[in-house]
């Protein structure tokens, strides 16, 4: 019997694995310089660790520590209730993302130029995070969703997706959350490698980027 649904086609775990453990190698050996640089600036910049520690969820629920370079003052990037929705939360699903003020200047550089992300290639090389999937969210966050939304834990978060590559920060939160469902549905490793070769584009030309 023949039907007109296209069945999910998924990498092997090895393959992407694999992907995931050599290019993430890669970009360490190119950028290390560049991760040096960062530190030196967040420490000059304002008192505090320069790595950010924060609890995400990620496949299957599973919480694990996310790691990346501190843009804010010390214990800012903590404070939720910057975050969490107030009010009509289906309003604030549909409405695009303000900046955040509270970067430090050189933390609004390291957001622009997305240096900012580099430590999480350590997710990836611990195997909480792949180098291509929907971006990780808090608990709490996550706690407020509807019930498809939770769909996206069916793979491991990315430190880019296909929402990154179709409109970054210009996206609404729920226009995001699509773009990681239809991900979630097909995602043969040839998309994996687009989606990599769009956002080195992406980061290059700073576009989205807040």
């Amino acid at each position: 019997m023949s039907s007109d649904v296209e069945m999910p086609v998924y990498p092997t775990p090895r393959a992407k694995r694999c992907l995931d453990v050599v290019v993430a190698t890669l970009i360490l050996a190119v950028l290390w310089p560049i991760w040096l640089l960062a530190c030196l600036l967040i420490k000059l910049d304002s008192p505090g660790p320069v790595l950010l520690r924060q609890r995400r969820v990620g496949k299957d629920g599973k919480v694990f520590t996310f790691y990346k370079f501190r843009t804010l003052a010390k214990g800012a990037e903590d404070d939720l209730n910057e975050r969490l929705p107030k009010g009509d939360l289906r309003q604030q699903l549909l409405s695009p993302p303000g900046p955040n003020r509270r970067a430090r200047p050189i933390g609004r550089v390291l957001r622009v130029t997305t240096v900012d992300e580099l430590p999480q290639l350590l997710n990836v090389l611990r195997g909480d995070m792949s180098l291509v999937g929907p971006r990780p969210d808090v608990p709490e966050i996550v706690a407020l969703w509807p019930p498809h939304y939770h769909q996206r834990h069916k793979v491991k978060p990315g430190m880019t997706g296909l929402a990154q590559v179709n409109g970054r920060s210009d996206l609404t939160y729920h226009e995001k959350i699509m773009y990681d469902l239809d991900y979630v549905r097909y995602h043969p490793l040839r998309r994996d490698l687009l989606i990599l070769l769009k956002t080195v584009g992406l980061v290059l030309s700073k576009r989205g980027a807040r």
